[in-house]
């Protein structure tokens, strides 16, 4: 059986340009490369699954190539030590990589020492790397990376150039795993792809790999379907239906429609927590100036179709009683007529504003 590569080692970038969602953060360093202007100690700091690493690993290599005015595709790698602070985080481990870095480079001018999850450093470990993190020789370059920057000592973080790094957008990993599909021949719904981006929360690598497992399962044709037999995502069609039934105050039609969803195995609470970011999706699209805002914008025009069926006061109190039934799903041990409950008095609702506002 041939060797099967995951898409996040596959798809790697070897170079600034490639990496997906961090255009300020490449610039800057690539621009410090060309005019030797890089500091000797870097902090890359943000989520999971961003580029952080990616990042440090290019620095690595191009300030070796550009340095020897040679490609960057000249191989650097004795010059590039990856120390996992996790289970390296002893004063012991510490102190054999400080001896280590006085020994200059036998290739290229820098050697790169790249320390990722830095925050499990112990407090005495952090101590017994400051003078050399301060200090350190010139041809040294440490590139410290934490997904936790509020547990790094400050004495470190004032001896570092720190670069945050954000969450990647769902655009960016949309049209990321648009490329890879089409690279691998997959047959993709872009409701699908915009899903999958939406499930990783802005870690391109957890993207990825929900990506490489689904088309495993669907062999080559990425459909929502298959996410929702996968997944138990419900479609953004679901919940305009539902909406409709409210709408349209049909009790029992939503009823039957909560019941085929929970048959079919769908977590009640995570279509309260679904119907409740459609509900905040209505509410923005109701003015084009925060129609930008919207979390699912393949259907912008939908959206501002059925939210002009709604007053703004009315999505404001309907958002506010899913979240209340949301807190107290857990605790109910009738888990089910919580759900029921909110669907009925999100159709009453409605009514109910509106016999408010009448005069007496």
């Amino acid at each position: 059986m041939e060797h099967f590569v995951v898409s996040a080692r596959k798809y790697r970038p070897q170079a600034f340009k490639q990496v997906v969602g961090q255009e300020s953060i490449t610039a800057t360093l690539e621009n410090a490369i060309r005019s030797n202007q890089l500091a000797q100690a870097l902090l890359f700091c943000g989520p999971r699954g961003v580029g952080k690493t990616t990042c440090a690993r290019i620095v690595a290599r191009e300030v070796n190539a550009f340095a020897q005015q040679q490609e960057t595709g000249e191989d650097y790698a004795f010059n590039i030590f990856e120390l996992d602070a996790a289970s390296n985080n002893s004063v012991d481990d510490i102190r054999a990589l400080t001896e280590q870095v006085r020994i200059p480079p036998q290739v290229g001018h820098f050697k790169v020492y790249i320390i990722d999850e830095v925050h499990m450093l112990s407090t005495a470990a952090f101590n017994a790397f400051l003078k050399t993190l301060e200090e350190p020789p010139k041809h040294a370059i440490f590139i410290l990376a934490t997904t936790e920057k509020h547990k790094i000592l400050p004495t470190i973080l004032s001896r570092c150039q720190v670069y945050d790094f954000k969450r990647i957008s769902l655009e960016d990993t949309v049209e990321h795993l648009k490329m890879i599909a089409k690279d691998q021949g997959v047959t993709t719904e872009e409701e699908a792809l915009f899903h999958i981006a939406k499930k990783a929360d802005g870690a391109l690598r957890d993207a990825l790999s929900l990506f490489d497992r689904l088309v495993s399962f669907s062999q080559g044709t990425l459909s929502m379907q298959v996410l929702s037999e996968q997944l138990n995502i419900l479609d953004q069609e679901t919940y305009f239906t539902i909406t409709d039934l409210i709408k349209g105050r049909d009790t029992s039609a939503l009823l039957l429609k909560l019941d085929e969803l929970l048959l079919k195995g769908y977590e009640g609470l995570q279509l309260l927590i679904g119907l409740s970011a459609h509900y905040r999706d209505l509410m923005v699209a109701q003015t084009p100036e925060t129609s930008t805002l919207l979390s699912a914008p393949l259907f912008k025009e939908r959206y501002i179709e059925q939210a002009a069926q709604f007053d703004a006061h009315y999505l404001i109190e309907a958002i506010d009683l899913i979240n209340r039934h949301c807190l107290s799903y857990k605790s109910s041990e009738h888990q089910r007529l919580v759900i029921e409950l909110c669907l009925l008095q999100l159709a009453s609702l409605e009514e109910g504003l509106s016999k408010k506002k009448s005069p007496i």
